[in-house]
């Protein structure tokens, strides 16, 4: 396998996407991109209003991600961004080659739970549903990286970095 230059944290929202991101950055000394501010404006309003995503919406969003990751990408990066379905992952792996997607996998109810949680937010919880229908669970290790969202963050991290091409971290610690 390549060198690994990015990681997506993918999934509905609430699972803890951009919390095990950041912390997985922070870990690796890379960028962080957060997903959420790649939105076109029109997406967020459409979400505000409780209106799910078309993939006719989601495709200028994916766009952004990925120019978000091309820039940070000879140093590494960690981005967050749903990529639910297999096609979204493609198309980001199609602009950003050395990409692994890792998943938090947590049941409905902790996801509305967290959505809850979360005031402020423009992703209300009457969306969640929607979002799972719309998830394609990846067919293989090669398409993501699955872990239980429930875990505590830690161990979530610890178990990522161990399924990770083992250059990504010996990279990540020689450049700094």
């Amino acid at each position: 396998m390549n060198r690994i230059r990015s990681v997506v944290l993918m999934g509905v929202s609430g699972c803890g996407k951009s919390t095990l991101a950041k912390a997985l950055a922070e870990r690796l000394d890379w960028q962080f991109v957060e997903g959420d501010d790649c939105h076109p404006p029109g997406n967020i309003q459409k979400m505000s209003e409780g209106l799910p995503l078309t993939d006719e919406d989601r495709l200028p969003f994916l766009h952004n991600v990925a120019i978000a990751i091309q820039r940070h990408e000879p140093g590494g990066v960690v981005a967050s961004c749903s990529a639910l379905k297999r096609q979204y992952r493609d198309f980001i792996r199609s602009i950003c080659r050395d990409t692994r997607f890792v998943l938090p996998v947590l049941p409905r109810e902790a996801l509305v739970a967290r959505l809850q949680a979360r005031p402020g937010h423009f992703m209300p919880d009457s969306l969640i549903d929607s979002q799972l229908a719309t998830l394609e669970m990846p067919a293989s290790a090669d398409d993501a990286i699955v872990v239980d969202g429930l875990l505590p963050l830690d161990v979530q991290l610890d178990r990522v970095i161990e399924l990770l091409d083992p250059s990504a971290r010996i990279e990540s610690a020689v450049s700094r």
